[in-house]
């Protein structure tokens, strides 16, 4: 029966309008100073970039983890996400990942930040940062196998999460469809990270019962997603019981995470 719900619901999703969907996305949304380092360090030296599907998913923050100190050119489906970007970003023109108005190796290189989930083909979008990069592509992903390590997902929101993970491609397919040279690097997430998307608050549990944060995180926008939120009123009753901390005892001291965020970087 679930597995019909997947299909029905990720038919909506693909349906749905981006502009719809990101309304308001960057009202808790702020690139975490951590991550961005880890980013731009694997761009090396590249000084011209395009960013392709920005604003799009967890991380994307409307072009939050563009570098600010070299040429970008950002690529981006959703005119609501395009009036969201901040002023001193780089231009955005609206397009596709399919079918980048780009000339081929006419960039240093292309970058993806948590997006290719949302591609109608992301193999063909793939193929196209490779088209136009002339030294390397760069893609902020996410491996889907990690979502049963991660309490929420895991105690929580099951049904939930395995509808979003339906959206991912496995990562082995994905590292192969990015190229021969490609190094797999985990992006570990901070205790108090500042960009507020699914994993951020792993810490800080009473944050996923603020409307508020859910907002700035995908997974909560996929069509049906009201149906299946009530484990939320359960991880409510063990915050004030105490039972999360109980279980949760081993990662209160911890300063980061990996659950399962990984950057593809592949030199051309």
């Amino acid at each position: 029966m679930l597995d019909d719900l997947v299909m029905s619901f990720m038919d909506d999703f693909q349906g749905s309008s981006y502009d719809q969907i990101w309304l308001g996305y960057t009202a808790t949304r702020r690139p975490d100073p951590r991550i961005a380092t880890q980013i731009h360090e694997a761009l090396g030296d590249a000084r011209s970039i395009v960013n392709v599907g920005v604003g799009v998913g967890v991380g994307a923050s409307a072009g939050a983890y563009e570098p600010c100190d070299r040429d970008v050119l950002a690529i981006e489906p959703s005119e609501e996400m395009i009036a969201q970007r901040a002023p001193e970003l780089a231009p955005a023109v609206r397009g596709h990942a399919e079918s980048l108005p780009l000339a081929a190796n006419s960039v240093d290189a292309a970058m993806a930040c948590m997006t290719l989930h949302h591609w109608a083909d992301w193999r063909i979008g793939v193929q196209e940062l490779r088209r136009v990069a002339r030294k390397r592509v760069v893609i902020f992903t996410y491996d889907h196998s990690y979502a049963n390590r991660f309490w929420l997902l895991r105690d929580y929101l099951p049904k939930l999460a395995r509808l979003d993970c339906a959206r991912f491609p496995p990562i082995d397919e994905q590292r192969v469809a990015t190229g021969d040279e490609v190094k797999l690097e985990p992006v570990p997430i901070p205790h108090d990270c500042e960009d507020g998307f699914l994993a951020a608050y792993w810490r800080r549990p009473e944050a996923y019962l603020d409307e508020r944060v859910r907002s700035g995180m995908p997974i909560f926008h996929m069509p049906g997603a009201e149906r299946l939120l009530g484990g939320l009123e359960v991880l409510a009753d063990d915050l004030q019981t105490g039972r999360w901390k109980d279980r949760n005892h081993d990662i209160l001291e911890r300063e980061e995470l990996d659950l399962g965020y990984r950057l593809l970087v592949t030199e051309l």
